[in-house]
């Protein structure tokens, strides 16, 4: 039986046993495996790796191992520039965008509400997450780690946090989205984009207090769905200042 010696940085030791967690540890194995194999036999999802070193330099997650290979796995780097070393991923998403599991629908209300492309429908299969993943090239966000294993999703993140407030956060700081909140400008109910529409348009589906009290009116594209600032907006506005009061 072959050994090769793995360590693990950062955050990605949230997926391993204590007794594994930042130093290196043997680990045997048979023939020639892809190190994604083994990365994934070891708990960690690939979709939350950035990049492998093995022996020091960089590959991609098809690099066969051989006896006595040191294996360093890190998750994206927040401050540094490392694309010219990167080549576990074909390229980067340059538009975040994303597609969330059937547990994660608060998440999703959230992240629509300050502004992301948040796909999201509890009658998403497994397969169909991932299908919409590639073929859509959106993030797939789960807490699931056996579906960020599936060999055909290439860009996804396991959520951590259990409480939806948290969650976004903790979105907000894996992509460094903080600046491109844009509250507002989405549809809570089916993701698509608003528009401001003139009151005459949508007054015959108003309350009578609402269309007294208010001017403004967005619409969703998609739905219909008509807005108003109401006391439920500034229940959400207070959220989204304590959310940006978290940015780092």
């Amino acid at each position: 039986m072959k050994r090769c010696w793995f360590r693990f940085y950062a955050e990605l030791n949230d997926f391993l046993p204590p007794e594994r967690r930042q130093a290196y540890f043997s680990v045997p194995f048979p023939g020639r495996p892809a190190v994604k194999d083994l990365i994934e036999s070891l708990g960690v999802p690939h979709t939350e790796v950035d990049l492998v070193l093995v022996n020091g330099e960089s590959v991609d997650f098809s690099h066969q191992l051989e006896d006595g290979d040191r294996v360093s796995v890190y998750p994206p780097f927040e401050t540094l520039d490392i694309t010219p070393l990167l080549k576990v991923r074909p390229e980067p998403m340059r538009d975040i965008r994303f597609v969330l599991d059937v547990h994660l629908g608060k998440l999703a209300a959230y992240l629509r509400m300050i502004g992301f492309d948040a796909l999201y429908n509890n009658n998403y299969s497994d397969e169909i997450l991932a299908r919409i993943s590639v073929e859509q090239r959106r993030v797939l966000l789960t807490r699931d780690r056996g579906l960020l294993k599936r060999g055909d999703v290439t860009h996804g993140y396991c959520i951590r946090a259990s409480d939806p407030p948290s969650q976004v956060v903790e979105v907000l700081r894996r992509f460094d989205l903080f600046n491109a909140i844009r509250p507002f400008t989405r549809c809570m109910h089916c993701n698509s984009t608003l528009e401001g529409v003139p009151k005459e348009e949508v007054q015959g589906r108003l309350p009578a207090k609402v269309c007294q009290n208010f001017e403004q009116f967005p619409r969703c594209r998609g739905c219909g769905q008509v807005y108003w600032k109401g006391t439920h907006y500034e229940r959400m506005e207070k959220f989204i200042n304590q959310v940006r009061s978290m940015a780092k």
